[in-house]
């Protein structure tokens, strides 16, 4: 709920429409905090701008600002949707040498690639090791950067198992069900010097990391384009969603009046 833990909205009978992250997306007209609004250049392309409301600023923010990554690093991405690709995107701008995408679907490595990933693991393929066990034959010991963008509490713990000791980080950008928690090893969290973080919206803040954000993108510094793979009316929302499950989309931009 908003700042005054009350809703803005109601439905046609009075009762009360709620909000996820503050969003309203599905409203044809809404109420706006001054504190979530940014001006942005109108030369911008709606179906382009709309994709740094989350995608882009989280994925491309979570490498670039709040795990800083350095240059000829080691990334590993656990889970190739939208965010996922938008994490490689981030990791490839800052010079990150190998990245490597970790999915179930395998028919997502090719796609990855346009993004910059190097390299993928199946993780139905494992076998008998883990998925972290996996990762840290791969990279002789673990991965530099780790980036949960599933949202499953079990797939954060083997994220945190992949990082590397003494300097890893792992950051969390999946959203899991309310009430799900971690079970790490307390010794493990004393002894490894691993880092563990969440990120909401990529650390970025909208006021003044989103003009630069966009910036790159008008620079042709950061290209957004490939995310858009659908592009749909309103009242098709539900095959928005079909294709999202399906896993057939990057990104489907809705339109109002389109």
């Amino acid at each position: 709920m908003p700042r005054y833990e009350n809703s803005r909205f109601t439905d046609l009978k009075g009762e009360v429409l709620y909000h996820f992250l503050f969003v309203s997306s599905f409203s044809e007209y809404t109420v706006v905090d001054i504190n979530h609004v940014v001006k942005i250049d109108p030369a911008i392309p709606p179906d382009r701008a709309c994709l740094f409301g989350c995608c882009i600023a989280t994925g491309v923010g979570a490498a670039c600002k709040v795990a800083n990554v350095e240059a000829g690093s080691t990334v590993v991405i656990f889970g190739l949707g939208s965010i996922g690709l938008a994490v490689a995107k981030g990791a490839k701008l800052c010079g990150a040498n190998r990245i490597i995408g970790v999915d179930v679907n395998p028919d997502k490595f090719e796609i990855a690639k346009k993004f910059g990933v190097t390299e993928f693991i199946n993780s139905k393929d494992c076998g008998n090791e883990s998925l972290s066990q996996v990762v840290k034959e791969m990279t002789g010991g673990g991965a530099d950067y780790c980036f949960e963008c599933v949202g499953l509490a079990s797939l954060v713990q083997e994220a945190y198992a992949s990082c590397r000791k003494g300097w890893g980080k792992t950051i969390v950008l999946g959203v899991q069900k309310p009430g799900s928690q971690l079970s790490l090893s307390s010794f493990e969290v004393l002894h490894s010097g691993k880092t563990l973080t969440g990120a909401l919206f990529g650390g970025v803040k909208a006021k003044s990391d989103l003009p630069l954000l966009l910036k790159r993108y008008t620079d042709n510094e950061l290209q957004v384009d490939e995310f858009v793979t659908h592009e749909v009316k309103f009242q098709d929302i539900n095959r928005a969603f079909e294709l999202l499950m399906g896993g057939k989309c990057i990104r489907c931009v809705i339109w109002m009046d389109k």
